[in-house]
């Protein structure tokens, strides 16, 4: 059903996607970082730009209206090597996902995700892109499971395990946390839900009958 759709969608505004999304993406987070970096060996400095760029309700009802999308570029930690690090393996599957799906579906399912971060940012006052950039390693996981990574740039593991660990993380958090906590994972991992949500929850489903009549209905 959301494949038929994406496939009509795509006919009539394939023009209007953006290729090479990802590259651009992490090309701003770049920029903004370097940027703040320098800004950061004035000792009398008290303005930076990531400041400027992230999610607040409060100011973009101000008229700081910029912010409603620019927090995406908000890069992650400023360790230059984790840094780096990052933003490689952010390009490495944004561009994965655009070529298994094409320039419209990835923008699709990447605007999705920045929609509700958007949404949940109006609706609880903030918002991050922590939990978009999480929906698009769980969505090059699930795609890509056999790919190896080098964890801490040295352990072989499939990207599949990492996966399931960071998933499990996020069902932990549902659950455990409030009732904000919970509308915030919900919104902001709309596209992964959207994307993949019955797929899922179909494969899961079917393990769980396959070994519950293998244990209990076999002995």
């Amino acid at each position: 059903m959301l494949n038929q759709l994406l496939d009509k969608l795509e006919r009539k505004f394939r023009r209007f996607s953006i290729s090479n999304l990802m590259l651009y993406i992490v090309l701003g987070m770049a920029v903004f970082a370097v940027a703040d970096i320098i800004l950061m060996t004035n000792p009398n400095n008290k303005v930076f730009l990531i400041d400027m760029i992230e999610f607040d309700r409060g100011k973009i009802l101000q008229g700081e209206v910029w912010r409603v999308l620019s927090f995406v570029l908000v890069p992650p930690e400023f360790n230059m090597i984790f840094l780096a690090f990052a933003l490689y393996f952010y390009w490495m599957m944004g561009t994965a996902l655009e070529h298994q799906w094409g320039s419209f579906k990835f923008n699709v399912f990447y605007f999705t995700g920045v929609i509700g971060c958007i949404i949940a940012g109006f609706i609880l006052g903030y918002a991050t892109n922590y939990y978009l950039y999480v929906s698009l390693f769980l969505a090059f996981a699930i795609l890509f499971p056999d790919e190896q990574i080098l964890l801490f740039f040295f352990i072989p593991i499939k990207i599949k395990w990492l996966g399931l660990f960071s998933a499990f993380g996020l069902v932990v958090a549902f659950i455990m946390g409030d009732f904000q906590t919970r509308i915030f994972l919900l919104l902001s991992l709309a596209n992964l839900i959207l994307f993949f949500g019955k797929d899922v929850a179909s494969r899961c489903y079917y393990t769980c009958r396959r070994y519950y009549y293998k244990w209990f209905k076999n002995k």
